[in-house]
């Protein structure tokens, strides 16, 4: 195991713990930008569908569990439970001017034409 990706991985799981305690302990997700975690859920899906297909180790098929469990409890925190507290106006992001390109460009520039090669590059570009 490569100690720099093993503190990369800790760090970026302790970064995402942090902001769904911060949500969950302060009920609310003011100042937190959902289509920014929707596009972290789409990255960390379209990344990790390997798991589908090829296992690695139980520590890479465990971390791609939780970055992706923590990406979608993210993302219902928001939209959901505490929807009350989300400001909608002041994420104003227009997502498709940035998904549609980069699907577009995934598809063409991409290192194998299969599909879960074209989904790994969108989740590169993105």
């Amino acid at each position: 195991m490569n100690v720099f990706r093993l503190t990369g991985d800790l760090s970026h799981l302790a970064a995402i713990i942090i902001l769904l305690l911060k949500i969950w302990k302060s009920r609310s997700c003011a100042g937190i930008s959902g289509k920014s975690q929707i596009l972290f859920s789409l990255v960390f899906t379209t990344r990790y569908l390997d798991l589908l297909t090829s296992f690695i180790s139980l520590y890479n098929t465990c971390m791609k569990v939780i970055y992706i469990g923590c990406a979608y409890a993210t993302v219902y925190l928001i939209y959901m439970k505490f929807r009350a507290t989300y400001d909608g106006n002041h994420d104003s992001f227009r997502v498709e001017f940035l998904i549609v390109p980069v699907g577009g460009l995934s598809v063409l520039i991409n290192h194998d034409f299969s599909p879960l090669e074209i989904l790994w590059t969108f989740s590169i570009y993105l």
